[in-house]
């Protein structure tokens, strides 16, 4: 069975099965659920299928196709106030974001340690250990602090339905409402998993930098960057598919499932519907049309 994943969006879901990828979303307006297929570029493919040298490129398939998802997702649900982001502010968006996050968990965690004269010109291994533990502090500080806005959780239900959907569908029961109620919100291959194995295996591989000057901290966290995405996407597709086999590997994956408490909630039976009519539109035959409990208005 083909590997399914989504992104929880604006009143709706993304799901992508291989190059197909659909957005479902309901509109504000009427309740009624909205599909759509988002095209997907196909430069790079071929280093998406590269071991190690993947996971940057889906890191930036990640961003890059999540925002023109995001994007999509506001314009059918408020179509009243129906504004399309331009391609370059899209580019714009995405870079800003780097930049912001960069700044945040790299840099900024950087700062901090490097001031503390007895870390600064201490062990190398002690510094990263404490550089990374900030790090993972920032993160879950931002995360916990944006969860409490509703229009986040609302999101974080959505994301929460896709999770509950894809697990019915590797389960291989139909999917239905009341079938996928009774699963977990909580999914191993989720990028929030990818995103803490990112901030742990970025201490042990930015160890390896030693404990020069800060310039050159600052210099080997980026350059580094890629290696660590490019092991942490590894680290995540193993875990994936081995997450059943091994306990082990359940024990590794423990902390992305902790993680996911906090972006994932209880979602509501209508957001299970619209999350079970964008992974329809992936995984049955695309000229068939999709079948749901309320009307489904289809758009290409």
């Amino acid at each position: 069975m083909a590997s399914v994943g989504g992104q929880a969006l604006i009143e709706g879901v993304m799901m992508q099965n291989g190059g197909r990828v659909a957005v479902a979303v309901r509109r504000t307006n009427d309740g009624q659920i909205v599909v759509r297929d988002l095209p997907t570029s196909k430069r790079l493919r071929k280093l998406g299928e590269i071991p190690f040298v993947r996971g940057l490129f889906r890191l930036y398939d990640m961003l890059s196709l999540g925002i023109r998802a995001l994007n999509m997702s506001a314009r059918i649900a408020f179509p009243d106030q129906e504004e399309e982001m331009s391609s370059g502010w899209s580019v714009l968006m995405i870079g800003l974001a780097v930049v912001i996050a960069v700044g945040a968990f790299v840099v900024l965690p950087l700062y901090i340690v490097n001031s503390v004269p007895s870390l600064r010109e201490g062990s190398s291994i002690v510094f990263n250990l404490v550089e990374g533990a900030i790090r993972i502090i920032f993160f879950l500080a931002y995360i916990f602090v944006i969860a409490r806005m509703k229009d986040i959780h609302r999101v974080f239900q959505y994301h929460g339905a896709e999770h509950k959907t894809v697990y019915t569908y590797e389960a291989g029961e139909e999917l239905t409402v009341e079938n996928a109620r009774k699963y977990t919100t909580l999914h191993p291959r989720c990028g929030t998993a990818f995103l803490m194995i990112v901030l742990i295996i970025s201490i042990l591989i930015f160890s390896l930098a030693g404990n020069p000057v800060l310039w050159l901290k600052i210099l080997s966290r980026l350059l580094l960057l890629p290696i660590v995405a490019g092991i942490s996407y590894e680290v995540l597709r193993f875990s994936g598919k081995e997450y059943d086999n091994h306990w082990l590997v359940r024990l590794l994956v423990k902390p992305g499932l902790w993680l996911q408490k906090l972006t994932t909630a209880e979602p509501t039976d209508d957001m299970l519907e619209v999350a079970i009519a964008s992974i329809k539109r992936v995984t049955e035959d695309p000229i068939a049309p999709v079948q749901q409990a309320m009307p489904v208005e289809e758009m290409s």
